[in-house]
């Protein structure tokens, strides 16, 4: 009898070590079809129009969100702090934001100058001219945007435009802060919104976007598709679409539930508050 215990004192033991090691081995072979840090870097420079010898980096750590795995990048080169998450199986830039580092002088930085900023070189930019500045430095034309605004106002006493478009080809989110007396970018941020590798969109008993887009531009009489952006998102495991609407000088921000259609939340304000 306690032969027999024994036995199954130690095979109970084996069991929980292997069962222990196997979750390891599996993320382990997960692993291995990572770019890898140093592809991250390099994914991320290229992206930024940096030589990587020129850059300092101070990261490019493995993260995690939303079941998806990535690499945060962080150097700064030129001048500039630019932070990357790249895709971890796929090298995608997935998010991105730079800025001026604090060491430089505002409007010091080596930028290639645009047809914006070429044009603005007499004087103060005007608003037209900060949103050809952002398209062009997003690489984007305007016909292939949407919610494209652009709002003047003033950072850390420094009067700016924030500008901000949405291209729906690649659900990407671009928001850019120019400063108004010489065109220069202070600051910008690019967002591949509900990023998922192939993706192909909503399934199960859900409402469409479409669907989602009419009821909320029911909402607003006169507002179409190109004033409207949405995203789908979580929360407390049931889904739902986070949007805003801007039209005629007001800003609309809202939350659908992505079952039913209803409206959750409803927000309205001046865009010039």
């Amino acid at each position: 009898m306690k032969k027999q215990l024994a036995i199954m004192t130690a095979s109970l033991v084996l069991a929980a070590t292997l069962a222990g090691c196997a979750q390891p081995a599996q993320r382990s072979a997960a692993h291995m079809n990572y770019i890898g840090a140093d592809a991250a870097k390099n994914m991320a420079a290229a992206d930024a129009q940096v030589d990587t010898a020129n850059a300092s980096f101070s990261g490019a750590n493995l993260g995690e969100k939303n079941g998806l795995s990535y690499y945060q990048v962080d150097f700064t080169a030129n001048g500039r702090e630019y932070h990357y998450a790249i895709d971890a199986m796929t090298g995608t830039v997935i998010e991105l934001s730079s800025a001026a580092s604090a060491q430089q002088t505002t409007g010091t930085g080596q930028q290639t100058a645009t047809a914006g900023q070429q044009a603005a070189a007499a004087g103060q930019v005007d608003e037209n001219q900060a949103k050809q500045i952002a398209l062009d430095h997003a690489g984007v034309a305007e016909s292939d945007t949407s919610f494209l605004w652009v709002k003047p106002d003033y950072e850390d006493g420094v009067a700016v435009y924030e500008v901000e478009f949405y291209v729906a080809s690649t659900n990407t989110e671009y928001d850019y802060e120019i400063e108004a007396a010489t065109g220069s970018i202070r600051s910008y941020d690019y967002d591949a919104e509900n990023y998922r590798p192939g993706q192909q969109g909503v399934t199960g008993e859900t409402k469409s976007e479409q669907e989602i887009r009419d009821i909320a531009l029911a909402k607003v009489p006169g507002a179409t598709e190109k004033d409207i952006r949405l995203k789908l998102d979580h929360d407390d495991g049931r889904l739902l679409y986070e949007g805003k609407i801007v039209y005629q000088g007001m800003e609309y921000e809202f939350e659908i539930d992505a079952y039913s259609g209803a409206i959750q939340e409803w927000d309205a304000e001046s865009i010039f508050d």
